[in-house]
Order: structure tokens, then C-alpha cells, then sequence
């Protein structure tokens, strides 16, 4: 490829909502153009790299006995309705009715979809186990579009779906799948980490997610050093420091005004972790009331608090709800004296039985000290809390440390979530019907670019790994003008595409210091520099992007035998991170 006559148009002045060190790059090195919030356009440098991806997703799936299908992007929304998730996903789904009245919707995920396949297809033992997968567009509504790349509206995935008979089938395709996710995300130049994770919308029960360490994701992972432990905040473990136990009377004490943890503690002269939090749910269809009680200087898991309740529905309480069930205003709710008695009470074990602590009175402008699990009051447990930084691990007590990062893939095992809801089943040996038993993995194309340019980047540019750069090679002809210089670089250019390299020639009419600065933007691994000097030598320079290091390579080796005179091409460590 000509660089002049290629579509690159770098910019200099990045927009201010580029936050991202990929979404900032991918701008400003041409790869990628904002249509409207939340989707992009691919330009051909972009693409290619896709396309490399996509080619590695599919050699990896391909190599565990996954079949490659492709389903519509296109879904009636009576298939959502069937499987319950209609109302789960309402928020993020493009929905609208056709000329019939109809209503339909863009494909957010293919759970549904690929159920629907199963039950059509499926009737045996005989005919299971299988995996399909695909590699098609989804679109979800997000409200707040970020990253570039990282959270968009219309995106590209690979979704594979097993079909088993046997948990320890699923448990041998769960196993395959994350190996494989191991291997595509190797080769593609990824640093990343497994990590425990929430199943979420998705359901089922196992859950694994593949995450990018990088100061600007959207997620936090909670590390263990010593241990190895990894898990999503959402779901990470930890152990706390608890109050010595004591028997002291409950008090009310006055505290006008005092709504939040911060203000009531800095009001009564405590810490915030002698205070107790008191968060209010409806659950639904019920609209009975949840309590939920976690120490004050602490935070509900809300993916948590789904394991706790085991899926059922929820809602926040709205205020006239809360003052129905306590008496009181917001702010001065505590587990004494509630006036509904069918109040569901769950709480998190940062408050354990015999500690007094600090709750709303149940009356507006009141506080309780002294207020003690066990004797005041009671309730289920569980753990509800997020991790915190400096938490210790309940694997080898060590401190716990968070970090940043972003997700790449994630890995469920659904079970019959979808099977039984949709009627999927098959006939076992002695004829009984039975729901199929499913597992779900799922990759993000445009992550992968994204993260692999976060964890492959320097101040000069993108640092592309060698298995999914647009380019291995790109040649510099330092002055177009020379005809000496020209012709060598159109031979060595020709021969690569000839040895089956793939070239790009920066033929355009620019000073070297352009060239050069414009090679590292796009992030080619090796270029080929010929100017004055490589005529008089008969030396082509030849710079690793990775590295830096610049060797002195024979124009006469590079036009016999350009695999064996660039060796970086076969360098498996120019494809890691």
C-alpha cells in the first residue's frame, strides 16, 4: 500500500473527551472516525487490525470444535419477553415496531436468539454436546458512551454458546473456552488478568472475566500480591478489622439535620465506622421492603446483593415508602422499631453480633447509639460489601490492593437459565425430556484493539503487536527525489508483498523527521529507512518499534530474502506485551 494515496487522516488536536490513551491515539493515527455518540467508523488502517483479530478469534475457537454460525442482528422482542430479560435489559435495547405493528429490537446479546436455534435443532442426547459461535454486531443504548472504543452503542463480539447434557460436560467446554480466550488474547499482545466476576443480566452461575490492567478502565479488579487472588470489586472477598465486643445501652441522641454517614459522625465527634448504614429496597412483585445494614464507612455491592437474594428483583425505595416503613425521613433509618414488621432484613457481616453502632432512630433528627446485633435486633447474613484497598485477603491475610482495568472477555456457565425459560430440551437415554445445559463466552472485538494499544503505546505512538498490526513493515524512502533512493525502496517495497510481508510505502513528498514521527504514530513494528547514506553503503537502516534498536541490513539481502533478512518477523516477542 502507497501512503499517499491511503486513507490516514492524522490530527494533531485531540478532542477534550478523549480521555483514553487508545481513544486518543486511534484519533489522532487515523484509525477510526466518531459518526454520531457511540459509533465510529473504521478507516483501513483500523480495519486491518480488526480483521487480524477476528482471523485469531476465529483460528482459537476453530481449534477447541467451536462451529462458526451467524445470527441476526434483528430480534422480535416477543423472544426477549419469552426468556424474562425483556424488562432486565429495557434500558440499554433499541427497540421499535416495523410496518405491521410488531415489536422488534436491535440484538444487544444472542442469548435468546441462540436458544431459540437449540430448541429448533436439538431433540437428543445424540445430538449434543456442541458449541456455535459468532461474530456479529450488537447494539445497546448506553446513556454515557466512553473510551472510544471501550463502551459504544453499536460494537463488534464474539459470542460462543455450549450445549451440554452434563454439568461436567459444561464444566470441559468452560475449561476449553478459557484456554482458548488464554491463547486469542496471548497472541494478540494483551497483559490481562482472570479474574472472579458477577454473571449480571446473563445469569447462570460460574463467571470469569478477562481483564486489561490500565490506569483509565472502568473497572476496578482487587489483586492479592502474595496470594494470586484476582476478583471484580464488585464480587472480591476480603476480610476487616472488627470492634471489640461490649454491652452498652441504647441511647437516642438529637442530630438536626443530619442526614448522611459523614455528617452525623462528624456531628457526634465518631468515626464513620461506628456508624451503621442503613439502605432501602422494594422487592418485586412483592413491594415488601429490604433492609440492608453494612458498617457506615462501607459500600453495598449491589452484585452482591443479587447473589444474596439469589436473582430476585429490586428496586430502590422511594421516600414515602421508606417513611411508611420506619416513620422517619431518609437519614434516620436504623434496624430498632420499624413500623412494618415484614421488613427483610440482610446484613453485611462488617456488623457482626455483640458490636454496639450508630443508627437512625427510626425518627426524623434522632440517632441510636449503642444499637447491638443479636439483642436489638436480627437478621440474614451475608457479605454485601465492596473491597476496599487495604482489606486483607481471606485467602492468605495479606493487604489487598485495587486496580484499574478493562474487560475483554468474559466466560459464564448459564446452566438452564435460558433453556428452561424457552422450552430448549432434548430426550436423554431413557427418553426423558430434559433442559439443555448452556455456557456463554463472549469477547469484544473493539477491546481488544483498544486494550491492545492501552498495555502497547509509548509517547511517540502505538507500539502495534506484530500478529495484528495493519502492517509488519513499512519502508521510508528519505527523499522521493532521489532516484536512487526511490528505485531501491520500490524494489525492497515490491519484494516484500512478493515474500508475503505486508508493506506499506511512505511515498509521500514529506521531510524525514514526518516520516519518521508519522511510522511511530501508526505503530508499524519494523521500518525500513533509505536515504543518502544506504546508497553509498549498500546498508538499508532498519528500526524495531518495540525496541528502538536500529540495525544495518544489506539492500541486497533484503531483495534475495526478506524473511531471512528481517528476522523480527518470525520475533514472537514483538506479538507481547
Amino acid at each position: 500500500m502507497r501512503l499517499s494515496h491511503y486513507l490516514v487522516p492524522t490530527i494533531k488536536e485531540i478532542p477534550a473527551e478523549a480521555e483514553s490513551i487508545s481513544h486518543r491515539l486511534m484519533l489522532r493515527a487515523g484509525l477510526i472516525k466518531q459518526l454520531t455518540s457511540g459509533a465510529f467508523s473504521y478507516l483501513p488502517l483500523g480495519w486491518r487490525v480488526l480483521r487480524k483479530i477476528e482471523n485469531i478469534v476465529r483460528e482459537e475457537m476453530d481449534a477447541i470444535g467451536s462451529q462458526e454460525l451467524y445470527l441476526p442482528a434483528l430480534h422480535p422482542l416477543d423472544l426477549w419477553i419469552e426468556s424474562g430479560r425483556a424488562s432486565v435489559m429495557d434500558e440499554i435495547m433499541f427497540k421499535f415496531q416495523d410496518h405491521k405493528g410488531r415489536w422488534m429490537c436491535l440484538g444487544p446479546t444472542h442469548e435468546e436468539v441462540i436458544t431459540d436455534l437449540a430448541r429448533s435443532f436439538v431433540h437428543s442426547y445424540r445430538d449434543l454436546p456442541q458449541q456455535w459461535y459468532q461474530i456479529q454486531i450488537k447494539f445497546r443504548d448506553e446513556v454515557r458512551p466512553r473510551g472510544g472504543l471501550i463502551r459504544i452503542r453499536q460494537f463488534t463480539m464474539k459470542d460462543a454458546y455450549s450445549l451440554s447434557t452434563s454439568q461436567e460436560d459444561l464444566n470441559e467446554w468452560y475449561l476449553k473456552n478459557r484456554q482458548a480466550y488464554t491463547n486469542i488474547f496471548t497472541r494478540t499482545g494483551l497483559r490481562f488478568y482472570i479474574v472472579g466476576a458477577h454473571s449480571g443480566a446473563m445469569g447462570g452461575s460460574g463467571s470469569e472475566e478477562f481483564m486489561i490492567p490500565t490506569p483509565t478502565g472502568e473497572d476496578s479488579i482487587v489483586v492479592c500480591d502474595t496470594c494470586g487472588y484476582l476478583a471484580n470489586l464488585e464480587v472480591a472477598t476480603s476480610k476487616i478489622e472488627h470492634h471489640e465486643k461490649m454491652d452498652v445501652p441504647m441511647e437516642n441522641v438529637s442530630t438536626p439535620d443530619r442526614h448522611t454517614i459523614e455528617e452525623v459522625a462528624g456531628y457526634l465527634g465518631v468515626p464513620e465506622f461506628d456508624t451503621m448504614k442503613s439502605v432501602i429496597y422494594m422487592l418485586v412483585p412483592e413491594e415488601t421492603p429490604l433492609l440492608v445494614l453494612i458498617r457506615g464507612d462501607l459500600e453495598v455491592s449491589e452484585a452482591k446483593l443479587e447473589i444474596a437474594l439469589k436473582g430476585h428483583e429490586y428496586r430502590p425505595a422511594h421516600p414515602d415508602e421508606i417513611k411508611e416503613m420506619s416513620g422517619a425521613e431518609p437519614g434516620f433509618i436504623g434496624p430498632v422499631g420499624l413500623k412494618r414488621k415484614d421488613v427483610r432484613i440482610i446484613i453485611d457481616d462488617s456488623i457482626p453480633e455483640g458490636v454496639p453502632f450508630i443508627s437512625g432512630a427510626n425518627k426524623d433528627n434522632f440517632h441510636t447509639k449503642g444499637v447491638t446485633r443479636g439483642r436489638d435486633y436480627d437478621g440474614e447474613s451475608a457479605d454485601l460489601r465492596l473491597a476496599c484497598e487495604g482489606d486483607f485477603c481471606t485467602h492468605c491475610d495479606a493487604p489487598l490492593r485495587t486496580e484499574r482495568a478493562i474487560e475483554v472477555g468474559h466466560i459464564f456457565k448459564l446452566g438452564t437459565k435460558y433453556s428452561e425459560s424457552m422450552g430448549a430440551t432434548y430426550l436423554d437415554e431413557n427418553n426423558l425430556e430434559k433442559p439443555i445445559i448452556m455456557g456463554c463466552y463472549g469477547i469484544g472485538i473493539e477491546r481488544i484493539m483498544a486494550g491492545a494499544i492501552e498495555v502497547n503505546s509509548d509517547e511517540n505512538g502505538i507500539i502495534w503487536p506484530m500478529s495484528i498490526a495493519p502492517f509488519q513493515v513499512i519502508v521510508i524512502p528519505l527523499d522521493k527525489r532521489n532516484e536512487q533512493i526511490w528505485s531501491k525502496a520500490e524494489e525492497i517495497y515490491r519484494r516484500l508483498w512478493e515474500s508475503g510481508v505486508e508493506a506499506l510505502i511512505d511515498d509521500r513528498e514529506a521531510s524525514p523527521g514526518f516520516k519518521f514521527k508519522d511510522a511511530d504514530l501508526f505503530g508499524i513494528p519494523i521500518h525500513i529507512i533509505l536515504g543518502k547514506r544506504a546508497i553509498e553503503s549498500g546498508n538499508a537502516e532498519v528500526k524495531v518499534r518495540k525496541t528502538g534498536v536500529r540495525t544495518d541490513v544489506s539492500i541486497e539481502s533484503l531483495l534475495a530474502d526478506p524473511l531471512k533478512a528481517l528476522p523480527w518477523l518470525g520475533d514472537e516477542t514483538l506479538s507481547r506485551p
